[in-house]
């Protein structure tokens, strides 16, 4: 009998390499479960999942699963034997890895299906913000021309500095772009850098990051060191004037810190491709009309999609040939044991 892998989301651009990739090696499982409920004892004798041994996971499951909390994660190992969780993203702050690692369940992610396309949408908001092109659109659209812009309130990008908090894949890439203009560099990272441009330089603190950037941009993971990271402390380190831009996770900065500094002028403006409580967006941001606003599109293009389907799935077949699969989160990496083995 083939191992069966229960998959929890649509497979939207790979359909039919999906069908092939698993053909001989897997029973493909859809999700039918309508609720938490039925998803958790739907895993026994008899039930639609009976048999599963590893999942593939896109955000949009929370809509009938809800997040991986906890209380799931504990449920799935007792009525399962699901050992691999394999995330369609890079992000996978909607599962929680510490109850995971307490269960002997290992999870993946898609750390560079979508680099590039989070990385470009970086440099869209910092060049909007810099030169406020968001807020001259909409006055365009609106019929008003150019009547709100004012030039003294815009400014060039060349030669300004650059903090980049976190400097991977996504990170790494922002820097290369931004760098053409040029732009000066710095950055941030739990260690320096390997092989990275001697233009690219390393700083001892956030503190110290905070101090020189002209443009601070935010590319970490959100997890229980990073949640709030940025609050007013760090905000208020920031050179007057100077633009904050979030395209990882909402919650990694403090939202009324941010919002008082708006305010007052000490942060001329953001770029946020993310929010703290999704797809809810606190009213007050929208009455800053030079600010930036997407709606989490920014790791989202036709080719970075494609992407990380292949890459979540490519991790779940490695799973499943071999007991152990490819881009395990960084929290899981340590003490990988038998347990995960088919």
């Amino acid at each position: 009998m083939l191992p069966r892998v229960l998959v929890c989301g649509e497979i939207e651009y790979v359909k039919d390499d999906f069908e092939e990739m698993f053909r001989g090696i897997a029973e493909i499982v859809h999700l039918v479960s309508d609720s938490r409920s039925h998803f958790l004892s739907s895993f026994g004798p008899d039930g639609p999942y009976e048999g599963t041994v590893a999942l593939y996971r896109r955000n949009t499951s929370s809509a009938v699963i809800g997040k991986f909390d906890a209380p799931l994660i504990h449920a799935l190992a007792d009525t399962s034997k699901v050992r691999w969780i394999a995330q369609s993203s890079s992000g996978y702050d909607k599962i929680d890895v510490q109850a995971c690692k307490e269960r002997g369940i290992l999870v993946s992610n898609t750390p560079r299906a979508n680099e590039d396309a989070t990385a470009t949408t970086a440099l869209y908001l910092m060049i909007s913000c810099l030169r406020r092109f968001s807020m001259a659109e909409r006055s365009l659209r609106s019929g008003t021309w150019k009547t709100p812009c004012d030039a003294a309130q815009t400014y060039d990008v060349t030669g300004r500095t650059l903090g980049i908090f976190g400097l991977g894949g996504i990170g790494l890439r922002f820097a290369h772009l931004a760098h053409a203009f040029p732009m000066r560099i710095i950055y941030f990272s739990r260690r320096k850098a390997e092989s990275v441009p001697d233009w690219c330089e390393y700083v001892s603190s956030l503190e110290e990051l905070c101090k020189q950037a002209d443009v601070l941009s935010l590319h970490v993971p959100l997890n229980q060191s990073t949640a709030g990271i940025i609050g007013e402390n760090e905000i208020r380190t920031l050179r007057r004037g100077s633009v904050l831009l979030n395209t990882s996770r909402g919650r990694i900065v403090d939202q009324e810190a941010m919002i008082r500094a708006l305010e007052d002028g000490h942060l001329s403006s953001v770029g946020l491709d993310v929010y703290p409580d999704e797809p809810c967006i606190d009213p007050r941001l929208l009455t800053f009309p030079q600010c930036t606003l997407l709606p989490h599109i920014g790791g989202v293009s036709a080719e970075s999609s494609r992407a990380k389907e292949l890459q979540a799935l490519g991790n779940l077949k490695a799973f499943v040939l071999g007991g152990i699969g490819e881009n395990i989160v960084p929290e899981l990496k340590t003490g990988i044991g038998n347990s995960t083995m088919l």
